[in-house]
């Protein structure tokens, strides 16, 4: 696999992905009802086909963002394309003056959060029917 493009998508464009990846006890419409309007989604493209996608939005109080729906197909896991979204996602972030980046990861994905320049700031905790997560964050440098 060589990913040649990231680029950003609409919220629709991943659904598929993050459903069949995540959340596959939902269905699309479901998914799509706990989408912020605001929502910034990025996708990683081997030519045509989309592999990997993720999401990040304003979350709470000024400069807190949220990263949410990271998926990857699992052809192309360990190739690259879930880092380079999820690095375009911290980068639309701090452009957009974060102070704050988190999410609540998948304990399996910690260590792509990890070199990300995330940590781990909460116990481990079950979501029904999406198993263990941790919350993770950072606090990107000023400008």
């Amino acid at each position: 696999m060589s990913v040649n493009v990231i680029r950003p998508i609409s919220l629709e464009r991943t659904r598929a992905l993050r459903q069949a990846i995540l959340r596959p006890h939902e269905s699309v419409e479901q998914m799509a009802t706990t989408e912020a309007p605001d929502t910034f989604a990025l996708g990683a493209f081997d030519g045509e086909e989309l592999v990997a996608v993720g999401m990040i939005a304003p979350d709470g109080e000024p400069g807190r963002w949220r990263i949410r729906g990271m998926a990857t197909a699992p052809p192309a896991r360990g190739q690259g394309a879930g880092t380079a979204v999820l690095d375009g996602l911290i980068a639309h972030a701090r452009a957009a003056g974060a102070r704050r980046v988190w999410c609540n990861a998948r304990t399996p994905a910690r260590s792509l959060y990890e070199r990300a320049g995330l940590r781990v700031v909460s116990e481990e905790f079950e979501l029904p029917q999406m198993g263990p997560h941790v919350v993770m964050e950072m606090r990107p440098p000023e400008h």
